[in-house]
């Protein structure tokens, strides 16, 4: 394939390892050349890189497939899951999962990407319902302000909730940016 069959989300074997295309532009800069902007992710190492690709060159685009698993308990650097149609336990490297580790809970489904055999990417769902299990107590009628307090998640996360959530109350949190999204009843 070339440069114009890429897109975000995409795999590509570039200098020998597997990446994921984070961000990918196509610009041209005034008489110059068109070329391609790309950021993309080590599978492996998980460092980000940014490349220039020249419009139309060849690009190695990999195949992977996606599949639906659930989280079932940490082991050592893994975690394990299972397919919920075979039910095989698979083991799942915890570095693929980057900064959103600490707000997956145990029995929820998570988006795994293999390479054959081997997972090369892993995606937990967007926002995660947590309970609060400390925090300051909170001040009544202190509503009109954004200020924030840290609090500790169920998962032992830490994060920064408004004045008036309490411990025991359930929340919503973006997984992906670990932040505070809204009070859930439960």
């Amino acid at each position: 394939m070339n440069t114009g069959d890429v897109s975000i989300g995409s795999f590509i074997r570039h200098n020998g390892e597997l990446c994921l295309i984070l961000e990918y532009d196509h610009r041209t800069p005034g008489n110059l050349r068109a070329f391609y902007q790309a950021k993309m992710r080590n599978v492996k190492s998980g460092k980000l890189a940014e490349y220039r690709f020249r419009a139309g060159e060849h690009i190695d685009v990999i195949r992977v497939e996606q599949k639906e698993l659930q989280y079932l308990y940490p082991e050592g650097d893994s975690l394990v899951c299972m397919d919920n149609q075979t039910y095989e336990q698979i083991y799942v490297n915890k570095i693929l999962f980057a900064d959103s580790l600490p707000f997956i809970k145990e029995n929820v489904i998570v988006q795994v990407a293999f390479d054959g055999d081997e997972p090369v990417f892993a995606q937990p769902p967007a926002t995660a319902i947590l309970q609060i299990t400390y925090t300051e107590p909170g001040v009544r009628g202190d509503t009109a302000t954004k200020t924030m307090k840290p609090a500790t998640l169920e998962t032992g996360a830490k994060i920064s909730v408004p004045l008036f959530c309490n411990e025991g109350d359930f929340i919503k949190v973006d997984a992906r940016a670990g932040t505070y999204m809204e009070r859930v009843k439960q």
